[in-house]
């Protein structure tokens, strides 16, 4: 009776341990999924945050080139257009796990990033334009916001593999299954970016 009782607890006892061992791993990997979320979320909000930097510098680079009469009034309206309807997008941190909304608002920030190439490359038919130094000002601040864009996508992109791994492994699928953590959307490059643009001199 005594030999059964000790073999009853020494069971116990390991049944407790494992249940307290998988616990921690349990608690840890929710954790781990927590701030990987919030890494994704925090580096979603520097990209849109370059994005709207990009869209505030529009309206003042679009008034300095309407100073020159004769500009393209085409390409000025392609601009405003895409602006406009990049601002109208209402841009929350739940469009990460949206496909479609994800979709929708890489559409239109690509659209806008065409219409700003053909402003940009249209400009080169006004040397006066050129030369004013209000427009290379805003030129250079667009650049540089359009460089930060492609380093905030950059590491957003890093940032969702490493979240999207995460939640796809055994046994932390279990954790993120049962905590509702979904896979999030990359960016992805431009159709057409993969062919090399043709040049003829």
């Amino acid at each position: 009776m005594k030999k059964g009782m000790v073999i009853g607890c020494g069971v116990a006892g390991f049944i407790l341990i494992i249940l307290a061992i998988a616990l921690f791993w349990g608690i840890g990997a929710y954790n781990n999924l927590v701030n990987l979320n919030e890494s994704v979320v925090g580096s979603w909000s520097q990209v849109e945050n370059q994005y709207q930097r990009r869209t505030d510098l529009i309206p003042n680079l679009v008034s300095t080139v309407k100073g020159y009469a004769n500009f393209e009034k085409e390409v000025l309206t392609g601009v405003t257009e895409a602006r406009a309807k990049v601002s109208q997008m209402n841009v929350t941190p739940e469009v990460l796990n949206d496909p479609q909304a994800f979709q929708r608002f890489e559409q239109s920030q690509s659209q806008l990033s065409g219409a700003l190439s053909r402003l940009l490359v249209t400009v080169e038919n006004y040397p006066e334009l050129k030369a004013n130094e209000g427009f290379l000002q805003l030129q250079s601040q667009l650049e540089g916001t359009e460089n930060r864009i492609a380093v905030g996508r950059r590491q957003f992109t890093q940032i969702v593999q490493e979240y999207n791994t995460t939640i796809k492994r055994f046994p932390t699928t279990i954790i993120a299954g049962l905590f509702g953590y979904n896979q999030k959307e990359y960016f992805k490059a431009v159709p057409g970016s993969d062919t090399p643009p043709k040049v003829e001199f």
